[in-house]
């Protein structure tokens, strides 16, 4: 699944920022929530600096003075556009929980609802109990006397950690049907590199004393001793497993075997009392994702002494827990992933965490309230516009293609022609009536809310694929394209100020929305996403002249994106990004296409000095305007798809050439690139 920013984005907390007069909104009376606009048009000139060029740094031109006044709050590893936008999608859904009540009689979900928020909000109940809500599990643990009780215990829904990551969804090769995938995991660092690299030494040092911490709170063996060896563990993990550059090939991590097979292919882990554990039993086909990591790992953990394993269960289960037990354990965990690894100085506040976990755990319930008090249908009609608009653009983009062959041509437009739009909310909402809630128990709604998602998936292991399932819930400030399903998704509370403005000028719409439009649409046709044909089938449908000549073309992508420096000494890479550069360039172009024929041959107005492409790429590199602490930056660089937001602009403009024509860009500017060596996808 391709997302436009980072995955699914956390909510987090309305702060008030000190705003320009013109960027402040109006507030909408009925639910005191303030609503903000940018500029008279949809643009803060104020964020611009007027003493950097733009063909020196277009992200710094647009954002500069913005930057410099902006401070990243500090229960925050980032801020920008997106936070504000999360703000209030939070502040509303705040809103929202609060009065939700705990009456089943009135809404079942919203009681649930209630339940969950208070539960969550009693940090007095929290502290009394302490560890105690572990002791069950941690006992499991106890009493495990050999691996295959490990194996089963690993494959046992709820919190209990695993080496190996099962998912239930769409078969890539036959996306009307549901397989059960197996991928590796089982380490505690963001990625493999932490372990592997010297320049992230400190951080694998720092992770062991995390470890020993937590395994002295719980009481549990020689916590130094025991920390040293599940460190050790888990890098023989990191060693056996894929990059994640390798992991972006859809053909490489598809990898289909019978049990039988997989019980030979990888010897030395009971896969088959693992899936029964989980309500598997049946299962005869997995399909492995990294599947020359399976032996190695297996290996591992056959050759990994009993204790080893039970103690790095037991920290897994407690680090996992630890956001619902007391104050102690919360604080720990976020010592070391939020201080240590992230840069964030202090935690969010009680009610924000409480806020995300409602929404973790009954998001759709959560949507539908959102909807039907903050969704206006007027923003889903004006939506439905713009995407058959840059559906055209696109269908006119592939006309003038000069050098795909027409037989690859007339596949893309028919992809193309099945491209499914969802916007703003599922046409059906989720049952949670078979998951309990309780105003007292915290942690077991936590387990109980994994366990309740793990069954709802394997409930419909052998019907046929919902094509109707939103993946992401209506209150997300995020967008994403499904390949499986070859549809783009915009959830409501994306729409929203300064991405989409009924009242902005068109250029502001096109730069904003538009640009997500045609991102999650190119998506279907980036490295990745050009392997799955018009029904959402992993096929190979191209010509080998047009495979050849596309790479060449991303390949050059890539190497520009490579020489970009976020922090000093880490690097973007490109080719880990490649999908994301792809669509943000093919979005932006897009865009550009469609606002021009949305003129109709006019002449667009001049607004405060600037012409409609100006207004169209400096509204466009708005919508990323963001800081992040260089820790988080770090840690994005070797984890995220996603290169960071200045990159995200400077990086695709240089390759248009209208963005040379509308501001003047000439080969003195350090953004300059020469038309031949343009990037032309």
């Amino acid at each position: 699944m391709k997302h436009l920013w980072r995955g699914a984005v956390t909510i987090t907390a309305l702060i008030l920022l000190t705003l320009s007069a013109d960027t402040v909104g109006a507030v909408d009376d009925s639910t005191s929530i303030q609503v903000p606009h940018y500029g008279a048009w949809g643009y803060d000139l104020t964020g611009q600096d007027p003493t950097v060029k733009p063909g020196t740094d277009f992200f710094l031109y647009a954002n500069g003075s913005w930057l410099k006044r902006t401070e990243i709050p500090a229960d925050r590893v980032a801020f920008g556009v997106t936070d504000q936008m999360n703000d209030l999608s939070e502040s509303m859904i705040r809103k929202l929980v609060e009065d939700a009540g705990t009456d089943p009689s009135r809404d079942p979900d919203a009681a649930k609802i209630g339940f969950a928020y208070h539960a969550f909000m009693d940090e007095a109940r929290a502290e009394e109990l302490d560890a105690r809500p572990l002791a069950p599990d941690l006992a499991a643990i106890r009493t495990q006397n050999t691996k295959a009780d490990v194996a089963a215990l690993m494959g046992k829904p709820g919190f209990h950690p695993s080496i190996f990551g099962v998912a239930i969804q769409a078969d890539l090769k036959a996306p009307d049907r549901y397989a059960v995938y197996l991928a590796i995991g089982g380490m505690g660092l963001p990625d493999r590199d932490y372990y592997l690299t010297d320049q992230l030494a400190d951080r694998k040092a720092k992770y062991q004393s995390y470890i020993a911490l937590i395994l002295r709170m719980i009481g549990w063996g020689e916590p130094e001793v025991d920390a040293k060896a599940i460190v050790a563990f888990e890098t023989d993990l990191a060693a056996a497993s894929w990059t994640n550059v390798e992991t972006r090939d859809p053909n490489a991590t598809y990898n289909p075997m019978t049990m039988a097979e997989l019980a030979g292919y990888a010897p030395g882990f009971d896969f088959r009392t693992f899936l029964t554990s989980g309500g598997l039993a049946s299962t005869d086909r997995v399909i492995l994702t990294t599947n020359t990591a399976f032996p190695k790992v297996a290996k591992i953990f056959d050759a990994t002494p009993l204790d080893t394993l039970k103690a790095w269960q037991a920290f897994h289960l407690t680090n996992s827990a630890a956001p619902y037990l007391s104050k102690r354990f919360a604080d720990a965990r976020f010592d070391f992933y939020g201080k240590t690894l992230s840069g964030q100085p202090e935690n969010a506040p009680r009610w924000k965490r409480a806020v995300g976990f409602v929404n973790g755990s009954l998001g759709e319930a959560v949507g539908r309230m959102y909807v039907a008090k903050y969704f206006p249908p007027e923003s889903k009609a004006k939506m439905d516009v713009l995407v058959k608009e840059m559906i055209a653009a696109m269908h006119r983009r592939f006309d003038r293609l000069d050098w795909m062959s027409p037989t690859t041509k007339a596949k893309a437009q028919e992809k193309l022609s099945k491209l499914i739009a969802k916007i703003g909310y599922p046409v059906k909402w989720r049952d949670y009536g078979p998951l309990t809630m309780s105003a007292h128990d915290l942690y077991g709604n936590a387990k109980r809310t994994v366990v309740y998602d793990w069954n709802y998936r394997v409930a419909r292991l052998n019907q046929p694929v919902d094509k109707q399932e939103w993946s992401m819930n209506p209150q997300t400030v995020n967008a994403y394209y499904d390949p499986s399903k070859n549809e783009i998704v915009f959830p409501a509370a994306f729409l929203q100020p300064p991405f989409f403005d009924p009242t902005a000028d068109m250029a502001v719409n096109y730069g904003g929305i538009g640009a997500v439009i045609g991102h999650e649409m190119t998506h279907g046709f980036d490295d990745e996403g050009r392997q799955y044909d018009g029904n959402g089938t992993l096929t190979d449908w191209w010509t080998a002249a047009d495979v050849a000549q596309y790479k060449s073309q991303a390949d050059r992508l890539a190497a520009q994106f490579d020489k970009f420096e976020p922090v000093k000494g880490y690097f973007v890479d490109g080719q880990l990004t490649m999908g994301e550069n792809i669509a943000d360039l093919g979005g932006l172009l897009l865009a550009l296409d469609a606002y021009h024929a949305s003129l109709h041959g006019n002449e667009p107005p001049v607004l405060d000095g600037l012409t409609g492409d100006q207004r169209f790429f400096l509204a466009h590199a708005q919508s990323w305007r963001a800081k992040t602490r260089d820790e988080e930056t770090i840690q994005r660089v070797k984890t995220d798809v996603h290169a960071p937001e200045r990159f995200r602009v400077n990086g695709p403009v240089r390759n248009i050439d209208d963005w040379y024509a509308a501001f003047k860009i000439g080969p003195d500017d350090p953004m300059y690139i020469a038309p031949e060596n343009r990037v032309r996808m």
